[in-house]
């Protein structure tokens, strides 16, 4: 059993930063790829950025420029660089990771972190 532990949430102004982190219980080589998605209240979960672990990434349009995910491969651990907050990325942030065998992708998930921007 994977577990996937967030932290790094909190509140925080308009304008500012947050840097969310998710440490692996394995290697993070052993994933295919791993992301943060974010739930926001009444809206269904969505994808925020992916890394690859070839090493490209992808994001959401709403994030791009704004949001940088990167990655320790020494701590086993994804982060998520938050840049220039708006209200609307208030939400619980999830790590996600991915494992993909001959037969089965394999979706691993964190609890979350709450990121609430306000002032």
């Amino acid at each position: 059993q994977v577990q996937l532990v967030e932290s790094g949430g909190g509140l925080v102004q308009p304008g500012g930063s947050l840097r969310l982190s998710c440490a692996a219980s394995r290697s993070i080589f052993s994933f295919d790829n791993m992301g943060w998605y974010r739930q926001a209240p009444g809206k269904e979960r969505e994808l925020v950025a992916r890394i690859i672990m070839g090493g490209s990434t992808r994001y959401v349009d709403a994030v791009k420029g704004r949001f940088t995910i990167s990655r320790d491969n020494a701590k086993n651990t994804v982060y998520l660089q938050m840049n220039s907050l708006k209200p609307e990325d208030t939400a619980v942030y999830y790590c996600n990771a991915v494992r993909v065998d001959a037969t089965n992708v394999i979706n691993d998930w964190g609890k979350g972190t709450l990121v609430t921007v306000s002032s």
